[in-house]
Formats: C-alpha cells, sequence, structure tokens
C-alpha cells in the first residue's frame, strides 16, 4: 500500500523541500561573494589605488573563463555527462579555490609599480581568482537549477526555484550591506573575502549530505521500477539546442535583463554616494534592499506561474521595469535618498518576476536529458553580459563620467556623473521587453505551453 501511496522519494514532499533547502545554503555562500566587492569600491579606490577602469577589469573577470574557454559549457557537458553529485561537488571546490587566490590578493600588500601585461598585479590577481570562482559558480547554477527539476518536475518547479533564488539572494543582500562594517570594524578591506571564504567552505561541506539524498532518490526511482535517467547525453544534442528559436530567445532575453541588473549591484553602492550624496558606510543599504524584496516576492511569482500560468507575459513586464527604474535612476534630478530607495524597490520585483517564469520555462523547450547543456549555454550567453557590461561601465565611468574629486580617509578619489552609465542600462530594459514579445509569439506559435501552468492536474 504505501508503494503505491509513494512511489519514489522525490513524491515525498519533505525529502523534495530538504533537498533544496541543502543546495541553497551553497548558492547563498556563492551569491555572496559574488557580490561582496560592489560596496568596497570607494574602499578599493582609496585605500589600494584602483581606479573605475581596475574595478571594471576585475567585476569582468567573473566571465572570463566561462566565454572565452568555453569553461561554463563544458561544465554544463560534464554535468550531463555525469550527473549532479559529481559536478556539484567539483563546482563547490573550484568556488573554494577561487575565492581562496581572490582573498590572497586582495590581503596582500603589492607594490604599486608592479604590473602584468599594464595592469597592476594586485588586480591581475584578483581577477584571476574572481574568474576562477566564476566557473564554480555559474556551473553550480546549472547543476541546482537540474536538481530543482529532477526533484520538482511535476510538482512546484517554479516555487521551488524561487525559493532557491530567494536563498541566493540573501547572500546579494549581505553582500550589499555587510561588507564595509566588517572593513570597517577589521581595518582592511579583506575581512569579508576571509568571511566569505568560511562560507564557502561550509556549503561545499553541505553539499556532501545532499549528495547522500540523491543516491536514495536514484535508489527508489530504480525500485519503483523506473530508469534512474533518461537516454544519455550525446554531443549531438547540442545541435538541436541551438537550431531551436525558443532556446535563443530564452538566452538572449536572459543576458539582456541580468545585464541590466548584476552590473548594476556592482556600481549600485557607489551611485548612492555620487548621485544622492550618501556616505560611504550607508551606501550600501539602499542596493540591499533589491534581494530582500526578491526574497519573498520570486516565490510568490513563482507560485503564480506554476498555478496560473502566464510565464512568458511575466517575464515582459519584469523586463518593462528595468526600462521605467535605469531611466529615472538617468535623469539628473530627483535626487533625494527616498527616490533611490523606491527605484530600488521596483528593480527588485522585475528581478523576482523574470527569473521566476524564465528558468521554469526551459524544460518546457528543452528535454530534460539535454538541460545541463541547455543552462550551461544560456548562461554561457549570459556570462558576455556579466564579463563585458561592468569594463563597458568602468570604463565609460573614466572617460566621460569624473565631474570632480573627494578625499576619504587622507585619500583623494574621483567623483562621477552616473547618467550615461544609466542610460546604457534603460537600453537594456528595452531590449529585453523586445525579446520577450518575441518569445511569447514564438510559445504561440509552437505551442511550448509558457503561459500554461507547470502544476499537472
Amino acid at each position: 500500500m504505501s508503494q503505491n501511496l509513494q512511489k519514489t522519494l522525490r513524491d515525498s514532499k519533505a525529502a523534495r523541500w530538504s533537498a533544496l533547502a541543502i543546495i541553497s545554503i551553497t548558492m547563498f555562500a556563492g551569491y555572496f561573494l559574488t557580490d561582496v566587492m560592489s560596496p568596497l569600491k570607494p574602499l578599493l579606490e582609496a585605500q589600494l589605488h584602483w581606479t573605475s577602469t581596475d574595478y571594471g577589469i576585475f567585476t569582468s573577470a567573473y566571465g572570463w573563463l566561462n566565454v572565452f574557454f568555453l569553461m561554463l559549457i563544458f561544465g554544463g557537458i560534464i554535468l550531463d555527462k555525469m550527473g549532479v553529485r559529481f559536478t556539484g561537488l567539483m563546482s563547490a571546490t573550484i568556488m573554494v579555490i577561487g575565492a581562496s587566490i581572490k582573498y590572497y590578493a586582495v590581503a596582500v600588500d603589492f607594490p604599486e609599480d608592479a604590473l602584468i601585461f599594464g595592469m597592476k598585479s594586485q588586480v591581475v590577481f584578483a581577477s584571476i581568482g574572481f574568474a576562477i570562482f566564476g566557473v564554480g559558480v555559474e556551473v553550480a547554477g546549472i547543476t541546482v537549477s537540474k536538481i530543482i527539476v529532477k526533484w520538482f518536475k511535476g510538482y512546484e518547479m517554479a516555487l521551488a526555484m524561487g525559493m532557491q533564488m530567494a536563498v541566493a539572494r540573501l547572500g546579494t543582500l549581505l553582500a550589499m550591506a555587510a561588507p564595509v562594517p566588517l572593513a570597517t570594524y577589521f581595518g582592511v578591506v579583506s575581512a569579508p573575502l576571509a568571511f566569505c571564504l568560511v562560507l564557502l567552505v561550509i556549503g561545499l561541506l553541505t553539499f556532501f549530505i545532499y549528495v547522500a539524498m540523491d543516491k536514495k532518490l536514484d535508489a527508489s526511482i530504480s525500485a519503483n521500477g523506473e530508469a534512474a535517467h533518461e537516454d544519455p547525453f550525446s554531443f549531438s544534442d547540442i545541435g538541436f539546442i541551438v537550431k531551436n528559436k525558443g532556446f535563443w530567445l530564452i538566452a538572449l532575453l536572459c543576458v539582456l535583463f541580468y545585464s541590466s541588473v548584476f552590473p548594476f549591484l556592482k556600481y549600485a553602492a557607489d551611485l548612492m554616494v555620487n548621485k544622492y550624496g550618501l556616505k560611504q558606510e550607508v551606501a550600501g543599504l539602499i542596493p540591499s534592499l533589491l534581494p530582500l524584496g526578491t526574497l519573498f516576492l520570486t516565490p510568490v511569482f513563482g507560485s503564480i506561474y506554476d498555478k496560473k500560468g502566464k510565464g512568458a507575459t511575466i517575464m515582459i513586464i519584469g523586463a518593462a521595469i528595468l526600462i521605467f527604474v535605469h531611466s529615472f535612476f538617468s535623469l539628473p534630478i530627483l535626487n533625494h535618498w527616498l527616490m533611490a530607495v523606491l527605484l530600488v524597490i521596483l528593480l527588485g520585483v522585475g528581478l523576482s518576476l523574470v527569473p521566476s517564469a524564465m528558468w521554469p520555462s526551459v524544460p518546457k523547450i528543452i528535454p530534460e536529458k539535454q538541460l545541463g547543456t541547455a543552462y550551461s549555454l544560456i548562461f554561457w550567453i549570459q556570462n558576455w553580459g556579466l564579463m563585458g557590461v561592468p569594463l563597458l561601465i568602468g570604463t565609460v565611468l573614466d572617460k566621460y563620467c569624473i565631474n570632480g574629486q573627494v578625499t576619504i580617509d587622507g585619500n583623494v578619489k574621483p567623483t562621477y556623473d552616473y547618467t550615461i552609465p544609466m542610460l546604457i542600462f534603460t537600453t537594456f530594459g528595452f531590449l529585453a521587453v523586445v525579446i520577450g514579445l518575441m518569445l511569447k509569439a514564438e510559445d504561440k506559435k509552437k505551442n511550448y505551453g509558457l503561459e500554461l501552468p507547470n502544476i499537472k492536474k
């Protein structure tokens, strides 16, 4: 009787949500390190004498190995060939290695005249560490996405993805609010990075618990007479993926949307200092409201998609919010900090809407056996934006936006006019809306089911 009531471990609500909670810890730590340097930009300029271009080079390094050496695509292929257990442990280990190098680079004093390929040696080593970490966290992201599909297919998939993203965004929230107080308390810029490194080690150890659960899931699937895996992945499947128009529309929407959010976060604290006149010590608090909003709203919108559908419509609305927010940030008026709070909250709504519908829509377009590679290709395309846009913004700031200088703790740093960068982000939002409308039309033509609920009755 019990076998009829509960066919596999994933049919247990407690089991599948426990698995989600465990893997979310790893992603929380990863998201923390991803943005931990964002509020520290003025301190990097004042204490380590970095320029905006140096900072732009460093932030762009996140995608170097993923984009130019195709590490993310290889990671997706490894995921489809080797499974979530091996790939998850591998990616978590890579995150720890990259974070260790990044911490070393910032913690150690480098001679200011020491250059590598014309760049500050400290910036180069920090960038190498960030690039290695970027491989780990991106491969971990696609692994977690496939894990959720494995455990929640036919159940609350969008809600589960929304909950996982909400926990990960807590890492972003902590990265916006905690670094400056930590650096101030310990008196060194590297202190927040040391804290991140400890969290990443905890995330790695935690993933071993998930490995044990995943083995039990496969055993329960086999005991129920089902195949634990679908037909094995083959390299010819890549051709199937790249010929799919729906895949390309999702990928383009992804890169445009995230290019107007995460690179913005890299400069958001500096924007608060330069446009709204906030002190460095509190400038990160307003950007921290963005992930706080997604903590609650992403699961809500994911649940709506699960029960009511309208995935393509949700993505279009989220992208349209970007246009409104960044266009108002670009205005040389309305410079009260309360306006910044309102705009960041609205941006948080947009960041909740699009991912809550976008990631659960991929399994409706791509077969499950190809999901690892499909997600990795989407993340690879996304990484072009995450790599190029921060460098673009940093270069634009140095060349066109310096409007004065200010002294912090006896060190002189430039001040900036952020109008042009915000207009760049606005353009990305407009293009994302166009791609969203094209995706909705393609869904109507191909019947992917993006406007249909995820939960099967």
